[in-house]
């Protein structure tokens, strides 16, 4: 699902890694939402893999299981703070607005969060 929609990935190094870590994000609240569970630093780095992949680049493991755990770690506090109905809100807007034709307010403030967390 959230595969297809992440083929417009930014031209910036800074950029691209903002987008996976929203992505992964994205990702992360959608399983544990629907399926109880949260994906592993592993599964996430190798979703980086793939979806670097499609558009001809590539980070080194070590990069994408930071933005792995960069990503879990947001999501696990999103999730904190989150009722089940809202996290399930939350998840499918994170993950129509990795289209680029999808403005959301959601996903613009989780977009600056990810940012935030990539810089400190």
């Amino acid at each position: 699902m959230i595969l297809k929609k992440t083929e417009h990935l930014p031209d910036s190094d800074k950029g691209t890694r903002v987008a996976l870590v929203y992505a992964l994000v994205a990702e992360r609240l959608g399983i544990y939402y629907e399926h109880g569970q949260w994906p592993t630093v592993a599964q996430g780095a190798a979703l980086c893999a793939e979806w670097l992949a499609r558009s001809q680049r590539s980070l080194a493991l070590p990069e994408r299981q930071y933005l792995s755990e960069v990503s879990d770690g947001l999501a696990r506090d999103i999730a904190a703070g989150l009722s089940r109905e809202a996290g399930l809100y939350t998840a499918h807007e994170l993950s129509e607005s990795l289209s680029v034709n999808y403005l959301s307010e959601v996903g613009a403030a989780i977009m600056v969060e990810c940012e935030r967390a990539l810089d400190s």
